[in-house]
This record gives structure tokens, sequence and C-alpha cells, in this order.
């Protein structure tokens, strides 16, 4: 029996997607359930897994675009095997030559077309170019392509490779941003010592009670959200010739994966615990860098919190995650002098960042839910906490 494995819907919205790599080649057996390519969605990356065990057929190249319901590939099932079937490793291919090409002679040298077309743009002799095999290919000729009026150095290359259609879509979305938005950022200064001091002292005990450790994100969580809670301009959006405005907070968190940014969301990020927030980030972190997040796990969100600071960043002016119409930005935590009551004294200090659309936020919301963030993460204890901490941090 053959089976036809088609593209499966990654989520309500999407409806194509590419192939980013196939992690088997054309004609090997596979298993049930094996992962056998990634598929790039607008929003994810997504495991394809095997449906059936079988000898596989690929009906599709990566780097194809396919329809959700299109055939993918082909797996015969009489031809299933015991041994362990033969994995190709993933890797990133790039600037490599596109299959067989019919050579073509050129004053008794042979020549594939891509190359004789590149030698002649660039202007280049080909009776100057050394190959290495029996004909002179792309790369042969890249080799000895002057790079911004440098002389040619041995070693010096050119690799090309096609993006991804999550990069394609997110760069698509970054320059919608500026072109369609009204796009300001007001910038303010937090003193950390507070939270330095909690996590100190509660650090272990919060650890062994909840299998996470406590980190600043749940207590920036936990501003942001009592910020939006008093300036709910910030948590609303406009779609249209309408404002549309939420009663709840689904905070997107930027996360760093293997295919670039992703921003998994904090559902609810009001009715959350700190253990809460620190395990509900720690499993979506995991999620993104082991390219098992789901799009459900990425649709939605009502404001963003982005921390450059992990990357050691100052301070920066963070891009709007549409439709979203505000975006926090943390930064590095660098001891720097302060004057505290007349007197000079080092401080934890962090930079922060509200980057937010003006055609729906004015002024003084923006600066005042900034300001709202500085007072909660200055003073948890009391603004976050109520006095309460161990009740708060879930240890008694």
């Amino acid at each position: 029996m053959v089976l036809e494995m088609k593209i499966p819907s990654p989520g309500e919205s999407i409806t194509e997607v590419e192939i980013s790599q196939w992690l088997v080649k054309d004609g090997d057996v596979v298993t049930k359930d094996q992962t056998i390519a990634e598929i790039d969605s607008d929003k994810a990356t997504l495991d394809l897994p095997a449906e059936a065990s079988g000898k596989i057929t690929l009906k599709a190249e990566e780097g194809d675009l396919m329809a959700v319901g299109d055939i993918v590939c082909l797996i015969d099932t009489t031809v299933a095997s015991d041994s362990k079937p033969l994995i190709k490793e993933p890797v990133i291919e790039v600037a490599k030559e596109d299959k067989k090409v019919d050579l073509v002679e050129d004053d008794g040298i042979s020549i594939t077309p891509l190359a004789r077309n590149i030698a002649s743009d660039k202007g280049i002799d080909i009776n100057e170019i050394k190959a290495k095999g029996d004909k002179i290919t792309k790369d042969d000729v890249l080799k000895i392509v002057p790079a911004m009026g440098s002389s040619n150095d041995e070693g010096r290359s050119e690799n090309r490779e096609k993006l991804s259609m999550l990069r394609r879509k997110v760069a698509e979305r970054l320059v919608s941003v500026k072109n369609e938005t009204a796009m300001l950022t007001t910038f303010n200064e937090a003193d950390l010592s507070n939270i330095f001091e909690l996590r100190k002292k509660y650090k272990e005990a919060f650890s062994q009670k909840h299998g996470v450790g406590l980190g600043f994100m749940s207590f920036f969580t936990k501003a942001v959200t009592r910020a939006l809670e008093l300036y709910p301009d910030v948590n609303s959006m406009i779609d249209g010739n309408e404002k549309i405005s939420f009663n709840y907070c689904d905070i997107s968190i930027a996360v760093s994966g293997p295919k670039g940014l992703m921003t998994p969301i904090l559902r609810n990020s009001q009715n959350l615990s700190f253990a809460a927030v620190e395990q509900e980030i720690k499993r979506l972190a995991d999620h993104v860098r082991n390219k098992t997040i789901t799009v459900d796990d990425l649709t939605g969100g009502t404001f963003t919190i982005s921390n450059g600071g992990v990357f050691g960043s100052m301070l920066s002016t963070p891009i709007i995650n549409p439709p979203q119409s505000g975006i926090l930005g943390m930064h590095n935590i660098i001891q720097r002098p302060v004057a505290i009551d007349g007197k000079v004294e080092i401080r934890p200090m962090m930079y922060l960042a509200l980057s937010y659309d003006h055609r729906i936020i004015d002024g003084n919301q923006s600066v005042g839910f900034l300001i709202a963030v500085k007072e909660g993460v200055e003073d948890p204890e009391n603004i976050l906490m109520d006095g309460k901490v161990e009740k708060h941090l879930g240890l008694n």
C-alpha cells in the first residue's frame, strides 16, 4: 500500500507552508512518527512526522511552497524495515549548484551556464578562472569576484541562502509597523536593588519549592500587568476605524530560537503567580529552542516584553509587535552611580524603553505606564506583593 502524505494544517489562519529542510533522502526507509522534514509557516517552524513506516518518495524539494492538503511525499508501507533508517543530519546548504546542468564549451573551456553568466555579469575573463575539477563552476567564479574594490584574496567567498518563510514574514511585519503606525519610544530607568535583595533571600527556597529559578521576568511581568490595568489604552489595538480593548493581559515574551525571534504568549498573565510566570516562561522558551512550539502558543497577545539585556544591550528602541500597540524593552543591568538622598551610591540600574503607537496611546498614557512599571520593579515587596512576599512567592 502506498500512503499519500499531505501537508497538515498547522493552525486556522495558515494556508501555506514552505519545506525548510528534509531530514531524510528520497528512497529512505522511515518509521512511523519519525520526523522526516521541517516546515516553515509564517508563524513558526514545525516538525513533519511520518504517518506510517515504509519507503519514502519525496514529492517536494527544500524551499518549495505548498498549500495545506498538498501531497508532500509517498510512503510505501510494504517496504517496512526493522533496521534503523538512515537519517540525513539537518544542515543548511548555501550557495550550491542547482542539480545537474549541461556544460558549455567557451573557447575550449568547460563551464556551467550559471558560472558563465556570473563571469559575464562581473566582467571576468574565464581564462583567468582556475577550476577545482574538470569544469568551471559557480563557486570557482565567485572566489575571484572582487569585493568592495579590494584585491582578490585566497579563501574569500560569498554565500547566499534563501530566507525562511518565517524570516520573510517577520521582515514584512516589521516594515509594515514602520510604515503603518505612528511609533514613538519613551525611556526611563529603574533601580533593581530591591529585586536583587528579594532574589538573594528567597531564590533557593523558591527553586526547591517550584522547580524553577526566581528570575527578573516574573517581576517585570507582574509590574507590566499592573501597569496595563492602570493604563488600559496601552493594552488595546486598532482595527480599521475601531479600537479594541481587553480586560485581560496576554503577554508576548520575546524568545530567541534557532529560526529567529519568536513571541510565545503568557495567557491571562494578570492571574498568574510569580511561580506560574517563571514555569510558563521556561516551558515556552524550551519549546521555542527545541522547535516544538505550536502555532497556538504564538497566536494572539495584547502586549510584548522583549529583554535585549540578555545579549548585552544597554539601550534600544524595540519595534511594536503588530497588531499590538506597545512593547516594553528591558536592557542589561549595570552598576552605575546614582544620587540617593543627596549622596552618590552604586546601584544596579536598567534602562527601560516603551515603544508605542501614538495613534491610540497618548504621551501621558505612555509615560504614566512606564513610570508604573518602574515603580513596580523598584518596590516589588509593597507594590507587587502587598507586603506579603512569602505568600506571593508561594513559600507558605
